[in-house]
């Protein structure tokens, strides 16, 4: 009996990590086409080991026009976006935890719910409000839009982040003259340091990846982020240049891993709340 039960457990551990293995093999297969394509002279759309070494593929895609442009609008675009979310979600996050009021959750589950709107539902009714505020094609209406669409989940993540950190140190802080806003500054957002990160990181990478905002609302080509001049490599010009296609991507992705790499050590770090509050 106990063989028969050993057996069937060993039997489901099996399967489950064959199960694990076909979802890891789905995520690792596109990044391995990626990385093995952009060096691949003849590259195509099967993953396999590269026919040559050659960095020509980086070469033909490191212009101004192709790559260096795209990626300054994106870091503008998402960098300006992400500041406006953080700071706004904070901000509006701050209320919620701190102030008992019986609208708190009617508020919140209306939060939740705008974050799982999808964005092309709305672009039409936003296109045209652009365009009768003159926001249309601009980089400024653009940053204002992704932070709009970002702030709904920013501000849940945030609120319970900022639960976790105990009322006893702002009060603490309120007796020694300081203000709502000082105490959220000083006490708060330090002490919750590893949730603004994920807040940033998270509106970051959405915002980086967002085709279809700017594409809409952007009307300019050299206002266009690396999200849509990506685009550029597929189109009538015959075949799509596999290799030149990967290694932008490369390139693409760098900023997003270099911020997760930045931000990794708070992530980890927890709140550093030992001792803060002694019983």
């Amino acid at each position: 009996m106990a063989s028969t039960l050993t057996s069937r457990r060993r039997s489901r551990r099996l399967a489950a990590d064959a199960g694990l293995l076909v979802v890891a093999a789905a995520f690792v297969l596109p990044l391995a086409w990626v990385i093995l394509s952009s060096v691949d002279p003849h590259a195509g759309l099967q993953v396999k080991t590269p026919d040559g070494i050659t960095f020509g593929n980086f070469s033909a895609v490191l212009k101004p026009d192709i790559t260096f442009t795209p990626l300054l609008n994106s870091l503008i675009l998402c960098g300006g976006g992400t500041l406006l979310t953080v700071v706004c979600a904070a901000l509006a996050a701050y209320p919620l935890s701190r102030f008992t009021s019986r609208l708190n959750r009617p508020f919140l589950l209306t939060i939740l719910f705008a974050s799982s709107l999808p964005i092309t539902a709305i672009m039409v009714p936003v296109y045209a409000l652009f365009v009768r505020v003159n926001l249309i094609d601009t980089m400024q209406g653009t940053i204002f839009f992704f932070a709009a669409s970002q702030l709904p989940f920013a501000i849940w993540l945030m609120k319970n982040f900022m639960d976790g950190v105990p009322r006893e140190l702002e009060e603490a802080a309120w007796t020694d003259g300081a203000s709502s806003l000082q105490s959220l500054v000083r006490i708060v957002l330090p002490l919750m340091a590893p949730g603004v990160a994920v807040v940033t990181v998270f509106s970051f990478v959405m915002m980086w990846g967002n085709f279809f905002v700017p594409f809409m609302l952007l009307l300019t080509p050299d206002q266009m982020p690396a999200s849509v001049s990506i685009n550029e490599f597929f189109g009538n010009r015959g075949m799509v240049a596999y290799g030149q296609l990967a290694a932008f991507s490369v390139i693409y992705s760098t900023p997003v891993i270099l911020l997760y790499v930045l931000v990794a050590r708070r992530l980890g770090g927890g709140f550093a709340l030992g001792g803060a509050v002694k019983g």
